[in-house]
């Protein structure tokens, strides 16, 4: 006791210590805190922490009312004046279309069966009639899921989602979500429910173009709001957070899963019975065409716009509709204008089910530079050059010659020709379209001509797997329908959309690089702001030494093959035609440096399904050497016009590559001279079938049958068909001859004159008569059957995609 005594004198006494300075003195904070350990005098005490948990209340609740007694309610009306989104052609000025918002018309909750509102509360706000406009139990979960990582919540009630339609505009900053809240207080407690939930109906998007529940069931369902049922009532409540995606006719799968769940919510609020609910079958939507504002063939393009922007996650639709935004696309005007132009100017006589598809590809980009997808997309939406497909025929081979080109086969490597061939890994004899034997060729005359035994030959040899490969890594997708790895594939059984094909062709006019094709060039915001940039990276597939030379071989097409109607153009240019089997598609896919096109034709049958192509016009068979050939032509001319006439890269110099012998070949050859085409001999065949003419003009018909190593003697007569047109030979068209032999071909001359008229006062001068026919000129060795309506092609060679023994649903040819 006396030690302690002791003690306290001397600290009580010690000059300048902490016991001396604090005397007298009130702590204002008791932080750090006395006579705690060395972690707990550094811990606030509960009435610290609680002092500042009400002082933050209170400042946050201060706010709040403040901010409640400053916000005034916008006037409605400025929702109905949002503004209209312009979409233009790449020069930034021309306008293409525009996307606006109404489609909308208003009705009383009254007039609706008491389901259409439940529907929507219980999908979207299960407390609508209990919560005072928000729910803090859903933004606090929301709120907590998005700290976490999770997918986006909104949180946002019935009466947030009205007043944000009705009246802000979409918000998606939290001081935006905040005054929103606030709105959805003072609405909740001017206006009544039922109001509430009248406004939120008759403005909500519901795809299709509808705004508000009345447009959205005429558009759906081809009736008033007022005799919706049940079932359909759930499946628009169902779509309304994505309703576009979600729509029956986008994405059947998802819209009965939303159906179903607004159905099961409606259970579990006591809205309907079970028996109710197990009653219920989903429901049928009619088809939907929109507004005159997709008319014509533009409507394609804009369509395109709208599903690329929604598609990158960065707009809505509902926002591409309000926020008056300018679209800069990628389309050029006078190249879309002769995309237009060259199918209107196709023959009067064309079958109304005769489809064409064009699409024309910047290879330095991806851009889309024009695109026809039908005539006009409110009686048509189905966009022939994105949405439907048609058989490639041999638009196909130039796949396998780059497979080859790149395991070092090269272009002077020669193959036989003769036709019918048995082949490896085909059922039956491979055809060639013009039964022509050009005896050993090289893979340069193989393309130009089409020659399907050669390259069913030099897929065999490569291997199928290759050349599908190479058709993916071009642009095909890799689940193009009948795309295979069997023999059959250089034929062309698959079935791509022509878009694809377009970009597999920019690939090799931008020599190996491949880019993704795109429409929208920019999009600005109302203040000029660009908020989208399109385009993206290019990715080096094909080395440019293959490139350089699978393009020298398809030169060869335009110059003096199957495509040579398109020899015109007055620049170099590349490309290779195809038909497939039984004529049911027929193309032209070519490029010059700067551009690259594709034309696609085909048929659709009364049951949808593809049938082959009715003749029409001047041709007795549609092939792709035909009208898309003098198409592609015909485009091209204006879409370059003014471009800078570019030479494609030079031929590599490739070293000479040791190989085994091929089975037929009795002896080891060195490859021949670059530009040099020997000919090896081969018996010749005992006799010569005479090509089929009959309706083709007359300088098809005789290069036609100067292929075949056949002579012609023309013959002129008049008949009712169009002067010029064979209309007969001898022998006819598939006789067998002589190698040499020579064919009279009758060619009309017109109609026979009429006879004179009687004499009146004085005779009338007798016709003067008709020259003598003198023989056509001998056909140019370097015009091969190309010239005709279809070359090379393999109808015959029909068939499956799959098991490699079918010889395919390509042609070969023409």
């Amino acid at each position: 006791m006396a030690a302690k005594n002791q003690q306290v004198p001397r600290r009580a006494a010690r000059p300048g210590g902490a016991a001396a300075a604090n005397a007298g003195k009130k702590r204002r904070f008791n932080y750090p805190r006395s006579g705690m350990g060395p972690i707990r005098r550094w811990v606030p005490s509960w009435r610290a922490v609680l002092a500042a948990a009400v002082a933050g209340v209170a400042v946050l609740v201060g706010l709040f009312a403040a901010a409640y007694a400053t916000t005034d309610v916008p006037d409605p009306g400025d929702f109905a004046q949002a503004q209209t989104t312009t979409v233009y052609y790449s020069d930034g000025e021309t306008e293409l279309g525009s996307f606006a918002e109404f489609d909308r018309e208003s009705v009383a909750l009254s007039t609706l069966p008491e389901y259409v509102g439940h529907a929507v509360v219980a999908s979207e706000d299960r407390r609508f009639y209990e919560n005072v406009g928000i729910d803090p139990v859903g933004i606090a979960r929301a709120f907590w899921n998005n700290i976490r990582g999770g997918q986006t919540q909104g949180g946002s009630t019935l009466t947030q989602q009205y007043v944000e339609r009705y009246y802000l505009g979409t918000t998606t900053s939290y001081s935006g979500k905040f005054r929103e809240a606030i709105l959805a207080l003072k609405i909740d407690r001017e206006e009544s429910k039922d109001t509430i939930l009248e406004n939120y109906l008759n403005t909500i998007f519901y795809g299709r173009g509808s705004y508000g529940i009345e447009r959205a069931a005429q558009n759906y369902f081809g009736k008033p709001a007022a005799e919706l049922t049940l079932s359909e009532a759930a499946l628009l409540a169902g779509v309304i957070p994505a309703p576009n995606a979600w729509d029956p006719r986008v994405d059947a799968e998802q819209a009965e899963l939303r159906w179903n769940r607004v159905l099961d919510f409606m259970v579990r609020d006591g809205w309907i019975t079970q028996d109710e609910r197990d009653e219920q079958v989903f429901p049928e939507t009619i088809e939907y065409s929109r507004s005159d504002t997709y008319a014509g063939p533009e409507g394609y393009l804009l369509d395109m716009v709208r599903s690329e922007l929604v598609a990158a996650g960065e707009l809505t639709d509902a926002e591409l509709d309000t926020l008056g935004l300018r679209i800069t696309t990628t389309i050029d005007q006078r190249s879309q204008d002769a995309a237009v132009a060259v199918v209107d100017s196709l023959p009067e006589d064309r079958p109304d089910n005769n489809r064409v598809a064009l699409v024309s590809v910047d290879p330095s980009s991806g851009a889309i530079v024009s695109l026809y997808g039908g005539p006009d997309f409110v009686t048509q939406s189905r966009n022939a050059a994105t949405q439907d497909v048609a058989q490639a025929g041999s638009t196909f081979k130039p796949f396998a010659l780059v497979a080859a080109l790149q395991n070092d086969v090269r272009l002077e490597d020669r193959y036989r020709s003769y036709t019918p061939m048995e082949i490896e890994g085909y059922d039956r004899p491979v055809n060639n379209y013009d039964t022509v034997n050009r005896g050993r060729i090289d893979l340069v005359e193989a393309t130009a001509h089409s020659v399907n035994t050669v390259y069913a030959q030099l897929n065999v040899e490569v291997g199928p797997e290759l050349t599908m490969q190479a058709a993916i890594d071009a642009g095909l997708p890799e689940d193009t329908p009948g795309l295979a790895p069997v023999p059959s594939n250089v034929l062309g059984p698959a079935s791509p959309h022509p878009l694809d094909m377009a970009q597999a062709y920019a690939t090799f006019a931008a020599q190996g690089v491949r880019h993704e094709p795109y429409i929208v060039a920019e999009v600005k915001d109302s203040d000029g702001e660009v908020i989208h940039t399109g385009g993206s990276e290019g990715q080096r597939v094909f080395d440019e030494d293959v490139m350089a030379e699978a393009t020298y071989a398809m030169t060869s097409v335009i110059e003096r093959g199957t495509g040579v109607r398109a020899d015109d153009l007055g620049r170099p240019a590349a490309g290779k035609t195809g038909t497939s089997n039984d004529a049911r598609s027929a193309w032209f896919a070519g490029y010059v440096p700067q551009l690259a096109t594709v034309i696609a034709m085909y048929q659709v049958g009364e049951d949808g399904t593809e049938e082959s192509l009715t003749p029409f016009g001047e041709y007795d068979n549609i092939t792709g050497s035909t009208y898309p050939t003098t198409m592609w032509r015909d485009y091209m001319q204006v879409a370059t016009e003014g471009m800078e006439p570019l030479e494609f890269p030079a031929r590599p110099d490739l070293e000479p590559v040791e190989r085994e012998p091929r089975e037929e070949e009795t002896e080891e050859r060195a490859p021949a001279p670059r530009e040099t085409r020997t000919e090896e001999p081969e018996p010749e065949p005992e006799t010569v079938a005479v090509p089929g003419v009959v309706g083709q003009d007359e300088g098809s018909a005789v290069a036609a049958l100067g292929a075949a190593g056949l002579g012609a003697q023309v013959v002129a007569q008049p008949s009712d068909q169009p002067a010029g047109t064979v209309i007969s030979t001898d022998p006819g068209g598939g006789a067998a001859v002589a190698p040499g032999s020579t064919v009279t071909v009758v060619v009309s001359s017109g109609p026979a004159p009429e006879p004179p008229a009687p004499p009146t006062t004085e005779p009338e001068p007798e016709p003067e008569p008709t020259a003598e026919p003198t023989p056509a000129p001998s056909p140019s060795p370097n015009r091969g059957p190309g010239t005709g309506g279809g070359s090379n092609g393999g109808a015959a060679n029909g068939g499956a995609a799959n098991g490699g023994a079918p010889n395919g649903g390509g042609d070969g040819g023409g």
